[in-house]
């Protein structure tokens, strides 16, 4: 038994030690370079989207499609590159939150269902991002290095 915990659970712990700087860099470019890109076509378009906004019933959607637009325009490229990466995670996941409540939320029958929807995965991993940090590889690593030189940027998840 010794042996089957040494291999399973010692080894891939210790293989997996030199990769924790992956995970929130993965997270971050995939993410900050959908949401980059989606909230810059939605403010290309955003007569289409206050249309959208209003048929969907979120209130005034002549302010509310803008700034959402921009929330996922400037979040996703603060995501990218890893500045105020918990900052930047938090309006996100709101306006996941939205998305699914006021378009998504009718087609909801079943956990399966729900946990389906992109916007669910995309919400998990900005309350991840929130919650765990940018990572080393990130502006905010950088940042904290420069300014709190005598504290180790491991206290701030980056």
């Amino acid at each position: 038994m010794n042996a089957f915990m040494t291999i399973f659970y010692d080894w891939s712990r210790v293989f997996a030690s030199y990769f924790t700087w992956l995970a929130p860099l993965a997270a971050r470019i995939t993410v900050g370079w959908v949401f980059l890109w989606s909230g810059w076509e939605k403010l290309q378009i955003l007569p289409r989207m206050i249309q959208n906004f209003r048929e969907w019933g979120i209130p005034a959607p002549e302010v509310m499609a803008p700034f959402a637009s921009c929330v996922e325009f400037v979040g996703g490229l603060l995501l990218l590159v890893g500045l105020l990466t918990r900052f930047a995670a938090v309006p996100l996941m709101i306006v996941m939150v939205v998305a699914i409540i006021s378009a998504k939320a009718d087609q909801i029958d079943s956990l399966e269902t729900f946990l389906g929807f992109e916007e669910v995965s995309y919400f998990v991993m900005f309350a991840w991002l929130a919650i765990a940090g940018p990572g080393p590889v990130s502006l905010d690593h950088l940042v904290l290095k420069t300014f709190r030189p005598g504290k180790p940027t491991a206290e701030y998840g980056a």
